[in-house]
């Protein structure tokens, strides 16, 4: 051009600005005011927006100097934007500055100062600027209503959540699509799906959005027969619709009709986005379905997701869990441009999961080098560890963590108190178990199955002593510890109180490892009268491991009668290899 002037520039700087081209149109505005040429409101309207969608915060501050010395200090537009720019940047101190500068802050002030508090996990905050606008008589735009929904939703506030319905039932907003969506999720993360449908069946609420938020509610209640009617009535759908009920299905673990669902899926839309890849990766890790899993990886490079770290994260998760390892780390190598710790905890995992816990422990120093690890990245590494009896790589992970500041919560204590006590050093796990604040049932188990393994059989019955002051009911898991130890120290006595006392006081049925505990106990010790009772009196046939164990007891104290009832059972359940009882041969 010629010539250019005011007019010129804010064309293309709002051209730049809409299409998404923040910088190009920072970069003219920079240009612009180089040049001399005097800026319009609507001008910085447009930089002010696109200060906000490339977050820079420097920049903002000058074009707010610049708002300043221009003389449209007052201008509710321009201050509103200022206030979004700064709350997009994550400077809430400056944002608020701002908003209790304007004079007569309108609707849209009011709905960007909540939004913003909002996105700053300061949902308290949220709610008082919305209570404080209801004050001020402004009316609220039904994005600010749904807006102090969801900050009701993030505080756990179903009482101001309840205030702001009845407010939104007052000035006729109850129906309005956006609010309508936002109450049916409320009602429903707070357990009140009657609620949710009571709002889903208003005349003007039945949208996509409703339909889709009402699916979602009935599934993450477990009531998934009634998603399904919901989503098979939806008069439209979305990919969204579609990949809310496949989740509900890949949630609830229900791998057979989650796999119908995507052939019905692929039958009647061709529409797939990364989240729909990720979910059916899931679920053919989950059945496990490589061959599947190899079509999605394909479809992804046909479509263009491939790049997706999601979608990356997935492939590489599937082929772990599948069991292809050479796929997996071929994968991987081809991600070296997006991968993130995310990637490497994925393979990590996929290897140890496999008992190749050397190989784990390399992936993991060469990750050092790339990515910071997580918790769950050393509670895989602890574990492989322990498979391996690798007690000073424990020990260097463990310090590792200290180190480095990072929080040893519950589950890695759990994970060093097994690792210690499978490396046979039970005073390093007992010294982790006695330093966790918050102990739960896992913990308690872990420690007891440490101890009993490692011949401290007066140990374990202490923490079960411990756990019982203190609230924590015992599972099938806990009395298997607790009838080890009796074997390891012959407390066959203590054994049977153990047995009684799981099905009396806590109402848990025996499983067949207790009952070979329990005939363990019986016949190492030589108590064949009451090993005889005992097997009487059980639920079920004894299994080949059980005959087995009686039939080597029967011979070592010499009972004649209990060792030919083992020996014709076994003989029952093996004829082609006979076996015959003689209490002389104990060979």
């Amino acid at each position: 051009m010629p010539s250019r002037d005011g007019g010129s520039w804010n064309a293309m700087i709002t051209a730049y600005s809409k299409n998404y081209r923040a910088g190009d149109a920072l970069g003219l505005f920079s240009k612009m005011i180089g040049e001399g040429v005097f800026a319009s409101e609507v001008t910085f309207a447009s930089v002010l927006g696109s200060c906000g969608d490339a977050l820079e915060l420097w920049m903002s501050r000058q074009v707010h100097g610049l708002v300043v010395k221009y003389g449209y200090v007052g201008n509710v537009i321009l201050e509103s934007s200022l206030v979004d720019v700064y709350g997009k940047c994550r400077a809430m101190v400056d944002a608020r500055r701002k908003f209790d500068e304007i004079e007569n802050p309108n609707d849209v002030s009011w709905n960007v100062i909540v939004r913003r508090y909002l996105e700053m996990d300061e949902g308290g905050e949220a709610i008082n600027m919305f209570s404080r606008m209801i004050r001020m008589k402004v009316k609220p735009m039904s994005f600010t209503v749904s807006n102090a929904v969801l900050a009701c939703l993030s505080i756990g506030g179903l009482k101001e959540g309840l205030q702001i319905h009845g407010f939104g039932i007052k000035i006729n907003m109850e129906e309005d699509e956006v609010v309508s969506s936002t109450l049916i999720s409320m009602y429903a993360k707070c357990g009140d799906l009657e609620s949710s449908r009571r709002i889903f069946n208003l005349p003007c609420s039945k949208n996509l959005i409703s339909y889709t938020s009402m699916v979602s509610a009935y599934a993450m209640s477990g009531r998934m027969i009634e998603a399904r009617e919901l989503f098979d009535q939806m008069p439209e759908r979305t990919v969204i619709s579609w990949n809310v009920m496949l989740a509900c299905y890949t949630r609830s673990f229900e791998w057979d009709k989650a796999l119908d669902f995507v052939i019905m899926m692929r039958r009647k839309t061709k529409e797939a986005d990364h989240v729909t890849l990720g979910l059916i990766l899931n679920m053919c890790a989950a059945i496990p379905d490589v061959e599947l899993g190899k079509q999605v990886h394909g479809y992804a490079y046909r479509h263009g997701l491939y790049s997706n770290l999601f979608v990356g994260n997935a492939l590489l998760d599937m082929y772990g869990k599948c069991g292809n390892l050479t796929s997996a780390r071929i994968w991987f190598y081809e991600m070296s441009h997006s991968r993130d710790k995310v990637s490497w905890n994925a393979l990590l995992t996929s290897y140890a999961r496999r008992g190749m816990s050397e190989e784990a422990m390399l992936i993991f120093e060469k990750m050092l080098g790339e990515a910071k690890p997580c918790k769950f990245t050393f509670g895989t590494l602890l574990a492989a560890c322990a498979n391996i009896f690798e007690l000073e790589v424990g020990k260097q992970i463990h310090a590792f963590m200290i180190r480095n500041g990072y929080d040893i919560d519950i589950v890695i204590s759990g994970a060093l108190v097994d690792m210690y006590s499978k490396c046979r050093c039970v005073l390093y796990a007992m010294n982790v178990f006695d330093k966790t604040d918050s102990k739960d049932l896992i913990l308690f188990n872990s420690m007891i199955l440490g101890c009993s393994h490692n011949g401290m059989g007066g140990k374990v019955v202490e923490l079960f002593e411990r756990m019982d002051k203190e609230g924590i009911k015992p599972d099938r898991v806990t009395f298997q510890g607790l009838l080890h130890a009796c074997i390891s120290e012959g407390r066959v006595e203590m054994g049977r109180r153990y047995f009684d006392v799981m099905s009396d006081k806590y109402c848990l049925l025996p499983e067949l490892e207790h009952y070979v505990s329990m005939v363990e106990l019986y016949g190492q010790y030589g108590f064949m009268d009451e090993l005889e009772s005992f097997l009487t009196n059980m639920p079920f046939d004894p299994t080949s491991t059980i005959l087995m164990r009686v039939f080597d007891y029967s011979r070592k104290y010499k009972c004649l009668k209990l060792g030919n009832w083992a020996c014709d059972r076994l003989n029952e359940l093996n004829p082609l290899v006979p076996f015959r009882f003689d209490i002389m041969d104990n060979s």
